[in-house]
């Protein structure tokens, strides 16, 4: 398994906690040193069954700057958005876990976290 961090990020911090706690085996990514490409993020977005502005972080101030609020939230806009993301990582929400059997989860909750644990095999 994989968590996408940002180690200033009090829910990534609590998540990897309860990872350690449970003696999970994960690699951590700080995305923001590491940033995902944009067919990363389109795999990723798969595994999350979501959409580009489902894991949008809108409050982030480059995200006022784009005036992403107003961007079109349609499959006609869906590579504007993960082009979007791509650059300018700080926007992605976080942490995200990838589990090794090809779902992932927003992990921003224990039971987000507990969920993304219960699928390792």
């Amino acid at each position: 398994m994989e968590i996408w961090i940002n180690p200033a990020c009090s829910k990534c911090r609590s998540a990897l906690t309860l990872l350690d706690a449970e003696g999970a085996d994960y690699t951590v990514r700080r995305y923001l040193d590491d940033v995902p490409t944009e067919d990363e993020i389109r795999d990723v977005l798969d595994r999350l069954g979501l959409e580009p502005w489902d894991i949008t972080r809108t409050q982030e101030t480059v995200a006022k700057e784009l005036g992403l609020k107003e961007w079109a939230r349609d499959a006609g806009s869906r590579e504007r958005w993960i082009t979007a993301l791509a650059e300018h990582p700080k926007l992605i929400q976080r942490p995200i876990i990838t589990a090794d059997d090809g779902t992932a989860v927003v992990a921003r909750t224990e039971e987000a976290v507990r969920d993304a644990l219960s699928r390792e095999s």
